[in-house]
């Protein structure tokens, strides 16, 4: 259980950041959130291949790998996006 939990936490810190580094431009969300929206990624990435039919293959599991990056750039993505959009409504209303 702990084991599951700790490479959940590690698997979601490394998609996370990888959708950070190819997604373009600058996201202004913190290190948790990257590892949150990472771990989420790596769950539904690995829900969806498996309903693909390729969550498991022999060898190292390429597409079901490429699936959970694609979840963690629109993850990420969709976290910037509302981060900012809140960052600038706070900003505004203390005017």
């Amino acid at each position: 259980m702990i084991g599951t939990i700790l490479w959940a936490i590690i698997g979601g810190a490394v998609l996370g950041v990888l959708a950070r580094l190819i997604l373009p431009g600058r996201q202004n969300i913190s290190v948790l959130a990257t590892v949150v929206v990472g771990i989420i990624a790596a769950f539904v990435g690995g829900l969806v291949a498996t309903w693909l039919g390729v969550g498991r293959t022999s060898g190292v599991d390429w597409i079901r790998h490429a699936i959970q990056i694609i979840f963690a750039i629109i993850g990420i993505y969709i976290t910037a996006q509302v981060n900012t959009r809140h960052r600038r409504s706070a900003g505004t209303a203390a005017r």
